[in-house]
């Protein structure tokens, strides 16, 4: 069991973490037709706007209340009545979600009541919009944290409470924060494969859409439907992906009966074995073909890279259920985790995490733990203390704005796993070519020196 670490720190040095406004903000954008609103100043919804363009390469439909000063002391009921307000009549949204800020919940405000007297004080639309709050103050929690809050919170405002008639080949998935745009739609398409109906939520996988629209639509396009959402207490069976779904698949079987299946991880021949037994269990099928050659070619690759990441120190920063992914993985690959950062001390999955301790802090803590790494797995604000620590960066998480097509890399299941091991494989052997140390009696030119040490620099840019 790991040792947990507490942040002891006055300041963060080069933070880790991103705040739960912005996690509520990208599970909203994985249900079709929804438009995230944060209740606070319009400086925090520009920061969060900044990261999600950056990440996602394109624009990402955001909207604030824009509370003012007056606002911050008397409370900003007003500004979130003219926000929706304003926001149906322009773009006629299927659900706003609304996520708090530090700004209102400071003053602990009864925003729920707040929405339901905007709610009452005008005559109904033409077409129904589900408003969902989600209290997700800036001080507490992390990104994790609020994707799990707004989960739970739409599945509570919307989903049909009581007993439904079963449907066998429906499933319900609850996606965890960590997984990419292809992770969700391979999930989708081994699910179908099965014969079964995947009701995914939140589904992120329509957004790399919006970049070659003919016209920019203010609101998300693709991903769950609210519909779906009503019904999810007519699947047979419900599947949580991460510690921190967990809670929303309470929620859903505290409604609806709806019973649930929890995957810490869909990332390595184990967690995949189980996810297939489970699917077959349900469809009462054979795995279909291409997932067994999968399996297979997995098994090859494991064996493949083995031989090169054995005994490699690895130093890993990322939220508590994607710490536990690669941790797990990368130990089964035979490699050591040497130091482990995380961003909040609540998860459980924490005290598995195969490591003697994990430090809740930063990028400046992981900067002091990987003196001797091989490794280090992080997003894109990692880049510099690899830089300086002359250590190879595998970019995981969010944001990663610094390489293209970081949403289309798939890292779970027996295809993401066996893809994983090549990526890491090939950095390390690479790192390798350019670092190995020369033997004592091998003599070096200046001249060689000076570039191998070009070499160096240029890798670490690239």
């Amino acid at each position: 069991m790991a040792r947990i670490l507490a942040q002891i720190k006055a300041v963060a040095i080069n933070p880790l973490k991103s705040s739960q406004p912005l996690g509520a903000a990208l599970a909203f954008l994985g249900i079709d037709g929804a438009l995230p609103i944060l209740h606070g100043s319009q400086g925090c919804t520009s920061f969060v706007l900044v990261l999600l363009v950056r990440h996602f390469k394109h624009m990402v439909p955001l909207h604030a209340t824009a509370m003012d000063q007056i606002a911050t002391v008397v409370g900003g009921a007003d500004f979130l009545e003219k926000a929706l307000v304003k926001l149906k009549a322009r773009t006629w949204p299927r659900l706003i979600g609304i996520c708090t800020t530090a700004v209102a919940e400071t003053r602990d405000e009864d925003i729920a009541g707040d929405i339901f007297n905007a709610k009452g004080a005008r005559p109904r639309d033409p077409i129904d919009t589900e408003v969902v709050l989600a209290r997700t103050p800036d001080f507490a929690g992390a990104l994790e944290e609020g994707w799990s809050k707004a989960v739970t919170a739409m599945i509570e405002a919307i989903t049909g409470p009581g007993t439904q008639d079963r449907d066998p080949a429906k499933v319900v998935i609850l996606t965890g924060s960590n997984m990419t745009v292809a992770d969700v739609e391979h999930l989708r398409e081994t699910v179908e494969g099965f014969g079964l109906t995947p009701l995914i939520l939140p589904d992120v996988s329509g957004g790399p859409d919006e970049a070659i629209r003919d016209r920019w639509i203010p609101i998300a396009r693709g991903g769950a439907k609210v519909e779906h959402i009503r019904d999810l207490g007519a699947a047979t069976q419900c599947i949580a992906i991460g510690e921190h779904m967990r809670r929303p698949a309470e929620a859903l079987q505290g409604l609806t009966g709806l019973p649930y299946v929890m995957f810490e991880s869909l990332t390595g021949l184990n967690n995949a074995d189980r996810f297939t037994w489970l699917l077959t269990a349900i469809s009462r099928a054979n795995a279909p073909t291409a997932v067994r050659r999968a399996r297979m070619q997995l098994q090859e690759a494991m064996l493949n890279g083995h031989f090169t990441l054995a005994g490699k120190k690895i130093a890993i920063a990322c939220e508590p259920d994607q710490l536990f992914q690669f941790a797990q993985f990368l130990v089964g690959m035979g490699a050591v985790i040497t130091a482990a950062v995380t961003t909040t001390a609540h998860s459980k999955v924490l005290q598995t995490i195969p490591a003697d301790t994990v430090k809740v802090g930063d990028l400046g803590d992981l900067e002091q733990l990987a003196a001797d790494a091989d490794l280090l797995v992080t997003h894109s604000h990692g880049r510099q203390a690899a830089e300086r620590l002359a250590v190879p960066l595998l970019r995981v998480g969010f944001p990663v704005f610094d390489r293209v097509g970081s949403q289309h890399k798939l890292k779970i299941l027996y295809r993401g796993t066996r893809d994983m091991i090549f990526d890491v494989t090939n950095i390390v052997q690479l790192t390798h070519t350019i670092y190995r140390p020369l033997a004592p009696s091998v003599q070096i030119s200046q001249q060689e020196r000076q570039h191998a040490k070009h070499i160096r620099s240029e890798y670490q840019r690239s």
